[in-house]
């Protein structure tokens, strides 16, 4: 079996929960580094799928790797391998897919309550879940790209997740562990207190008072949208 590309941004923000269940379930993977410099890819058909995880820059920053990623995306998408983007991932897909990225109503940090969307689509990626609390970290949002399945909303961010066929874009992270959010409270504590007038921000204390509460739950949520996601990957 080909491998599965793992596209990370940015060091504290690698596969996380996710590299969990390749493991778990004997799938091969690659880690590309972009955040070292590491080239991304031309030709999609080297993988069995592809996963970009999340990152603090924009889509719409003027970076060099931004546009071969978008190339990338579509490559595989024309190609009908699986795309899953968690965050900023979500927002490339969408960007490439012909979706838009632009300022969220207000920045989300932490955990917050997400809801299913009630449609055959949605129960087919989640199963007999309604609602859970993820865990959320961005300013921005995408919208829907043509032929976008709508499944998750929360109060404050419309379009948390989407499918297209196999293809699935969150905008939150349901791929979280303990020592990322560690690592996410410690380094990101500025952008937090600098966003506390948010209503859907919260301390670091808070965020990681609630983890193991929270976490386990959020495993299982992201466990089922990766049986599901695996199933379609190129063998």
């Amino acid at each position: 079996m080909k491998p599965v590309a793992i596209f990370r941004h940015i060091p504290t923000e690698g596969a996380g929960h996710f590299g969990l269940f390749l493991n778990d379930h004997s799938i091969p993977s690659k880690m590309i580094l972009v955040d070292k410099g590491e080239a991304v890819p031309t030709d999609a058909s080297a993988f069995s799928g592809l996963v970009f995880m999340g990152g603090p820059m924009s889509v719409n920053d003027d970076l060099p790797w931004i546009p071969l990623s978008l190339e990338l995306i579509r490559d595989a998408y024309s190609k009908d391998i699986p795309l899953l983007g968690h965050c900023l991932g979500g927002q490339l897909i969408s960007k490439a897919l012909g979706g838009v990225v632009s300022k969220n109503p207000v920045k989300e940090i932490g955990w917050g309550r997400t809801n299913v969307s009630d449609s055959d689509t949605a129960r087919t990626w989640f199963g007999d879940i309604s609602t859970f609390d993820s865990f959320h970290w961005h300013g921005e949002t995408f919208s829907l790209p043509q032929g976008a399945v709508h499944l998750l909303s929360s109060a404050h961010c419309a379009n948390q997740a989407y499918a297209i066929g196999k293809h699935l874009s969150m905008q939150c992270h349901v791929e979280m562990t303990e020592q990322m959010i560690r690592e996410w409270g410690a380094a990101g504590a500025g952008e937090v207190a600098a966003s506390a007038s948010s209503p859907a921000v919260q301390s670091v204390e808070s965020m990681q008072a609630q983890m193991h509460d929270k976490l386990p739950r959020l495993q299982l949520v992201a466990e089922q949208l990766y049986r599901h996601w695996i199933r379609g990957l190129i063998h």
